[in-house]
């Protein structure tokens, strides 16, 4: 050894010295090649498969044999010598040498290092042995070695009261209780020895004491050895001395047992609530009825109704605000802790996780205790794991701090409702009612002590765990100051059968929730939602009306009833929006903007009533919006061709073999390019629905910050729906009232106008449309060329366009010298039979689809039935039919505000005229409120299921291109049965 350590010596100085003059010495490792050969796995051992003879080499994994006349330690990781021999040196492991002991000292020293001669027996050890109440003395005062030990009877008289103490070395005073009850060192009858304690009586505690302890859960109960051991002696040191440790570890007896308490049985808690009723006359601590003088604050009391009061009577001190000068966002918990035995361990923050025991940052853990945050953690422990972690339970009692104006601090106590407590059989705190409930104070985490049958050092049978603590919080009604109540912990125990801790797992939840009085909430929306629903009664009824008027039927039957219901659900649905959206952004803006708090986030089982109200309104809003797409696919629609045939051409005559002269063809063309452009314009919309999505969704959290990022490490609160409703709705609105304007003010104006190209567009084709999407009211685009005709050579039509331009020609509006082209019409009676009467032989073989395995005649009749039809409306539109004329009017205010004409056609019809171009009414473009909102409602309402943004706007874009498909095709398949134009052409 001494030789080993010259040479490091020796070697760092050469070092040292070679370095001072420059050299570098390179250090050339030459580590051996692996062979192919060499293989990568050995035998498994533990510590207790070595032999005694043996011990376990923690580097090399094995069992490895001792020395000579060594053995295996108590560990197995060592070797010791054997009884009857002294070590030499020892180095650990194997490395120690043992010398055999001369025949006249066999003994050997209780630290191995010597021999010496015993004046008794030896252990199995080979140690010196002494008789009861002996203690055993090898060395002198100084330290010397005594040639022979001796045994020393430690004094049990009145002037020592001496007894050897557990390891037999040293003699220590008689516990107290001894002394005091037998004036001696023994514990003889009559006097009662228990829990090591010794009592000459135990006054008039009940003489039969239950030690069980109860697993309610399970519905198991059986004989604790803790509570066999402990439960008396604690009862009767509280009860008989007013001994403080004791009557803590009482208070924690009870507590073990879920505060439970059977005035049939004396366990723990009615031992102490025995003590407690008997020892009035020692007075209250704090002037704290329940917290009797020496004994724990166990309990609020068992009167009924006492909880109420606890819970809602007295706000804190204590004012909580988000911004500002005077901000603060801390609630600031501490909590009293005792071991099992009744000792007081220290005063600790919650902060740190002290009750959630679920493994996360510092950062995210103290996040439960910042004020307005809404916490909640989940996670799965194994039961191993919880074994090691908690051998026996700690137990707390936990307060609110309060600081006041003059730095002088304060604890409020934090009442529990323990789940699991049960007042003679009955578990009375899971009951609905609040009055019923008997709070508590103490709690713990984990119990793995009592559920130990018949040794305290072996596995226990069952543990309880507490599974989830939820800490509830509750705003005082109409403060201004961010007061609260007395916060409330509600704790539920889960009992654990222990089979095999290896593989069994256990839950674990604890959350913070913060609530506030919704009854003012509820009753505000009750209002509104009774005011404005009465609204959309009276406006469903206008509708009502006047689609009873524009379909030429005054009588009120079954389809005037299901209208009047279809009309009141889409106005039923925007009332629903209304105050959905209102409440969502009346949370968000005062929830998050507030200083003082004065307001909370409603909690999840508060917000069900919102989310029906979500609901309703998708609900009745896609029922209006069905209504609306099917309403634009079976409108009549109808091209007038202005067009005459210029000339005429011969043409040969089939069957006759002769030639004669036909006014030349007019072509179709220019209509099948109206219809489709038509066809094109009818799912034109005025928003872009994939600009909706943006990352607003940090709003929605529920906590008191506004920032819209949050860092990584940070905690990150659960979503509100509410506010999610609130975030996604405000943004969608916003956005998409953007867009309309953009596309209104500067769109429509310097890029593409796709409604009012469409009016040219007929205007310079010479093709008028006559569209009704009621029985006897529909639109009219007026696009009678005022040159007379358009299919012409591109020569001609500019021509015909400069001299437009340049005023040439009268103006293209259906009165001389107006511009107006576009008019709502209300047609009457009469001419709607005569439309019906051609109509029906145009498409009594349900349209051109089938007019190719049609028979000649019947293509024949249909063309005569179009021909006819273009004539007719050619000539309505000009007056020659007067039995059935028309005037045009312009719409009184009050009429364009109720959408309704309070004129009747009766003998003639009526056209008024519409600068606005509401026949895009039959079209996506004149219904972009009713699409917006019904996109904003399903992308809501997926969200609220799945609480996912980006499968909502997927599957919200998904629905809008199956409509738009639906809308096109059906919309095709209609606009060519009315108007003859072949489906192919249509794109």
């Amino acid at each position: 050894m001494v030789t080993g350590g010259c040479g490091a010596v020796v070697a760092m100085a050469a070092w040292s010295t070679l370095s001072a003059a420059g050299v570098t010495l390179s250090l050339l490792l030459v580590l051996p090649r692996v062979s192919q050969a060499q293989t990568f796995f050995f035998p498994f051992r533990q510590p207790e498969t070595c032999g005694h003879n043996q011990y376990f080499d923690i580097s090399a994994l094995s069992c490895v044999p001792c020395g000579a006349n060594q053995r295996q330690d108590a560990r197995g990781t060592l070797c010791v010598c054997l009884p009857g021999f002294q070590m030499i040196s020892n180095n650990g492991g194997p490395d120690i040498i043992c010398k055999k002991c001369p025949e006249n000292m066999k003994g050997v020293t209780e630290d191995g290092w010597n021999c010496i001669s015993c004046p008794g027996g030896l252990t199995a050890e080979g140690k010196c042995h002494c008789p009861t109440g002996h203690i055993l003395v090898e060395r002198d005062v100084n330290g010397t070695l005594l040639s022979q030990a001796t045994c020393k009877l430690c004094d049990e008289s009145e002037n020592s009261f001496t007894v050897a103490n557990a390891l037999g070395n040293r003699c220590v005073r008689c516990e107290p209780t001894f002394i005091n009850t037998s004036k001696s060192c023994v514990c003889s009858e009559p006097n009662i020895l228990t829990g090591g304690l010794c009592f000459s009586s135990t006054g008039n505690l009940p003489p039969r004491l239950i030690s069980a302890a109860r697993f309610g859960e399970l519905g198991i109960s059986f004989t604790s050895e803790w509570f066999a051991k402990y439960l008396q002696s604690s009862a009767a040191a509280c009860w008989v001395y007013a001994n403080l440790t004791s009557c803590q570890a009482l208070g924690n007896m009870c507590v073990m047992n879920m505060n439970s308490y059977d005035s049939t049985t004396f366990d723990a808690c009615r031992l102490f609530q025995f003590i407690f009723e008997n020892t009035a006359g020692l007075g209250t601590v704090h002037s704290v009825s329940f917290w009797r003088q020496n004994l724990p604050w166990l309990f609020y009391g068992d009167q009924l109704g006492l909880a109420p009061q606890v819970l809602s009577t007295t706000p804190l001190p204590t004012n909580f605000s988000f911004k500002g000068e005077n901000q603060n966002t801390k609630l600031k918990f501490i909590a009293a802790s005792y071991d099992v035995r009744g000792n007081f361990l220290k005063w600790q923050t919650l902060e740190g996780g002290v009750l959630q025991l679920c493994p996360d940052t510092e950062t995210r853990l103290n996040a439960a205790y910042s004020f307005g945050t809404t916490y909640r953690q989940n996670c799965e422990i194994p039961i191993s794991k919880i074994l090691t972690d908690f051998p026996t339970p700690t137990f707390y009692d936990v307060y609110l701090e309060h600081t006041d104006e003059n730095q002088h601090q304060y604890i409020w106590a934090v009442p529990v409702l323990n789940l699991n407590l049960q007042h003679n059989n009955i578990f009375v705190n899971q009951d609905s009612s609040s009055s019923k409930w008997l709070l508590t104070r103490r709690i713990f985490l984990v119990d793995a002590l009592s559920g130990r049958e018949n040794d305290l050092g072996s596995q226990p049978r069952l543990i309880r765990v507490a599974t989830q603590i939820s800490l509830s919080i509750r705003l005082v009604p109409n403060t201004k100051n961010g007061n609260i109540y007395p916060p409330l912990i509600t704790i539920s125990y889960s009992d654990i059968d222990i089979k095999d801790p290896n593989s069994q797992s256990v839950k674990f939840s604890f959350s913070v929730t913060y609530e506030m009085d919704q009854k003012e909430a509820h009753v505000q929306t009750d209002i509104a939602l009774g005011v404005l629903g009465g609204l959309a009664v009276l406006l469903s009824l206008l509708k009502t009306a006047g689609w009873k008027r524009r379909i030429g039927s005054p009588m009120i039957d079954l389809q005037t009833v299901i209208k009047f219901l279809v009309y009141y659900a889409g106005d039923l649905a925007n009332v629903f929006f209304i105050i959905t959206v209102g409440t969502g952004l009346y949370w968000l803006i005062f929830f998050k903007a507030q200083k003082s708090v004065s307001v909370l986030l409603p909690m999840p089982a508060q917000e069900e009533r919102f989310v029906t109200y979500v609901g309703c309104a998708f609900a009745l809003k896609a029922l209006q919006f069905l209504h609306k797409l099917i309403s634009q696919i079976t409108i009549d629609i109808f091209f007038i061709d202005w067009e005459r045939p210029k000339g005429k051409v011969l043409k040969a005559v089939e069957g006759e073999g002769g030639v004669r002269s036909a006014a030349v063809p007019v072509s179709i063309w220019r209509t099948y390019f109206v219809a489709n452009e038509w066809n094109e314009i009818q799912t034109v919309r005025k928003i872009n629905p994939l600009f909706q999505v943006v990352g607003f969704k940090n709003l929605a959290l529920m906590d008191s910050s506004s920032s819209l990022s949050r860092s990584p490490p940070s905690y990150i609160a659960p979503y509100s729906r509410i506010l999610r409703y609130a975030v996604s709705a405000a943004l969608w609105l916003v956005i998409g009232i953007i867009q309309i304007v953009f596309f209104a003010v500067f769109y429509e104006r310097f890029i593409e106008d796709k409604i009012r190209q469409f009016v040219d567009l007929c205007c310079m084709s010479n093709i008028s449309v006559f569209l009704l999407s009621h029985r006897c009211f529909g639109y009219y685009i007026h696009g009678r060329s005022v040159h007379g005709h358009a299919d012409t050579n591109m020569e001609e039509m500019n021509m015909n366009l400069k001299r437009e331009a340049e005023n040439l020609c009268s103006q293209r509006g259906l009165v001389p010298n107006t511009d107006g082209q576009t008019f709502q019409i209300a047609i009457s009676s009469q001419m709607r039979q005569r439309y019906d009467r051609i109509h029906e032989t145009l498409t009594r073989k349900n349209g051109p689809a089938r007019l190719l395995s049609s028979s000649g005649s019947t293509f024949e009749q249909s063309i005569k039935a179009y021909h006819t039809m273009n004539k007719f409306l050619g000539s309505f539109i000009d007056h020659v039919h007067k039995e059935m004329d028309y005037f045009i009017k312009d719409k009184l205010l009050l009429e364009r505000i109720l959408g309704m004409e309070f004129m009747e056609p009766m003998e003639k019809s009526i056209f008024y005229n519409d600068e606005s171009y509401s026949f895009s009414s039959v079209l996506y473009y004149g219904n972009e409120a009713t699409l917006l909102l019904y996109d904003l409602m399903f992308f809501c309402v997926v969200d609220l299921a799945c609480q996912n943004f980006i499968l909502a706007s997927f599957l919200t874009y998904l629905q809008q291109e199956i409509f738009r498909f639906i809308r096109n095709t059906v919309g095709q398949k209609n606009l060519a049965s009315k108007t003859l134009v072949d489906q192919r052409f249509l794109i």
